[in-house]
């Protein structure tokens, strides 16, 4: 079976540990890279400096509230780039500010999940992303 190659972008260690832990229990093996702001996102993403040699990711969870480059810049930037774009992003975020959906769409997210402040309820949810990005849809290469 192969293994899915996941790009989380999240800057909360909290996070990124319940996250790591959600995937870990769940049915499909997972390589889990992780970008702490918008610039490691983009250079893992386009393979520059230390990340040259990154495999192209199957599912990117990226977080809005990120430093450096937010997420909608990387979401947008993602996006444009014909390459690119074919990757699934899911943004997982605190933020159920209206705007920040409304243009998270409008920049071609492929979903937008709020994210549950109950770490019980954030492993379910985390699980959820998998069940459905990585067991039921069917990804392009």
């Amino acid at each position: 079976m192969k293994l899915a190659n996941i790009l989380l972008v999240e800057d909360n260690e909290g996070d990124i540990l319940l996250t790591r832990e959600a995937f870990e229990e769940s049915k499909i093996k997972t390589v889990i890279n992780v970008a702490k702001n918008g610039q490691e996102a983009l250079d893992y993403l386009f393979k520059k400096g230390d990340f040259k040699d990154a495999k192209k990711p199957d599912l990117i969870l990226l977080d809005i509230n990120i430093p450096i480059f937010n997420g909608h810049e990387v979401l947008q930037t993602v996006k444009s780039d014909p390459v690119l774009k074919k990757i699934p992003i899911i943004i997982l975020t605190t933020s159920s500010n209206e705007k920040d959906i409304a243009k998270a769409y409008e920049n071609h997210t492929n979903s937008y999940v709020k994210k549950p402040i109950n770490m019980d309820d954030f492993l379910k949810a985390i699980l959820k992303i998998e069940e459905f990005w990585l067991q039921l849809c069917t990804l392009s290469n």
